[in-house]
């Protein structure tokens, strides 16, 4: 699984409440790759979950 941040996010902090493991937000959404191996389930609720739409999930 790759995940990648668009520009635009509005680190509001959606994606860290959901996967805290992968997600990490200071002024905007970083995404530690490390970490998504196992965490699939969160990643993709947190995708679901960013009132942006920045966060992209390729499986």
């Amino acid at each position: 699984m790759k995940v990648t941040i668009e520009d635009g996010c509005i680190g509001c902090g959606a994606c860290e409440s959901f996967c805290s493991d992968v997600f990490k937000v200071e002024d905007v959404c970083t995404v530690d790759e490390s970490k998504i191996a196992g965490n699939e389930d969160c990643v993709k609720d947190a995708a679901d979950a960013c009132p942006v739409s920045v966060i992209n999930v390729q499986e």
